[in-house]
């Protein structure tokens, strides 16, 4: 008789402890970064993200050996995690100002991570948090090195 709540063997439940921690540590790497930065999206909500998109990617994974079944998985991660990165996007009055794009990239890209750490690609996910790393903190500086330049010949931002 199968049980609603079985509990598998212990190689099995330490492999899933892995793939859900990596994606909380790699989905908490870059919600520091957000952190740091004082945006509203912090440490919480991209670990969240990340394993909550793991853990659907397990249930995908191992609930199944049809790959359709992870493709749908990862489609509809990437389609409902829009959800979420557009609350954190807000248009403030003035004419082109719109606050938090970076931080919904940077919710998406968590989601990413914390799929490939569910479907057992965690340094896939390793890899693209450095890159997020990257992105986030040598692109700021150029960010801020453009607005200058457009602030000093008087354009709007």
């Amino acid at each position: 008789m199968d049980h609603i709540f079985s509990v598998p063997d212990s190689a099995y439940l330490i492999r899933v402890a892995i793939r859900l921690g990596a994606a909380a540590v790699l989905g908490g790497l870059i919600g520091l970064e957000r952190e740091w930065m004082g945006k509203a999206a912090g440490l919480r909500t991209h670990m969240t993200v990340a394993l909550g998109c793991a853990a659907f990617m397990l249930i995908a994974v191992e609930s199944s050996t049809d790959i359709g079944n992870t493709s749908r998985a990862i489609q509809g991660i990437a389609a409902g995690i829009g959800f979420i990165g557009a609350g954190t996007i807000l248009k403030r009055s003035e004419e082109d100002d719109i606050k938090g794009l970076t931080t919904a990239a940077t919710i998406w890209m968590t989601a990413a991570v914390g799929s490939a750490a569910g479907a057992g690609h965690g340094w896939l996910g390793l890899i693209g948090v450095l890159i997020a790393f990257l992105i986030l903190s040598i692109l700021s500086g150029v960010d801020n090195w453009l607005a200058r330049k457009r602030r000093g010949r008087g354009e709007q931002l």
